[in-house]
């Protein structure tokens, strides 16, 4: 068993297994993680916002699904993964208030899974496995050694996807 690396809200993180990367509190938030099964080369980044060009003056790039997404490939490539290869499972967006309208800004959750799924498709990563949606809060760890990615829930049984 190697290091478990924690990963902020709007943060990322790479790791080579047999680490393991962990975030906390995934409520509209979405946990994207990716990984080359071959060089067993993973990493986790815990986006926010859908779309980094809708907010002016923002330097965070994990924060956003469009720019946090590149930017893990980006740094699991300069550790030796290839992204012809890499994989992802995503977890979170979930509707985490009961609101009777549906506003743009109530449907945070699903529009973070709608961008986070463009993105990987624009990228050519194949989803693999998701828990997405619901009304409640995950908290997730990723094992790039074998892929799994463990969710846990309050009130909810733990789940491997």
């Amino acid at each position: 068993m190697g290091e478990t690396i924690k990963v902020g809200m709007a943060d990322l993180k790479v790791c080579i297994s047999p680490d393991a990367v962990t975030t906390l509190g995934l409520g509209s938030c979405v946990g994207i993680a990716i990984r080359d099964p071959v060089t067993k080369i993973g990493g986790l980044v815990h986006i926010m916002l859908p779309d980094s060009t809708q907010i002016k003056n923002n330097s965070n790039i994990p924060k956003f699904a469009d720019t946090g997404i590149s930017e893990l490939v980006r740094q699991m490539v300069a550790k030796g993964a290839r992204q012809s290869r890499m994989v992802a499972k995503i977890a979170g967006g979930a509707q985490m208030f009961a609101f009777q309208n549906k506003t743009e800004m109530v449907r945070i959750g699903e529009r973070n899974v709608e961008a986070t799924k463009k993105k990987l498709a624009e990228m050519k990563i194949p989803i693999l496995a998701e828990d997405t949606g619901n009304c409640y809060g995950r908290t997730v760890v990723f094992y790039p050694e074998t892929g799994d990615f463990v969710i846990r829930a309050v009130g909810k049984p733990q789940k491997v996807i």
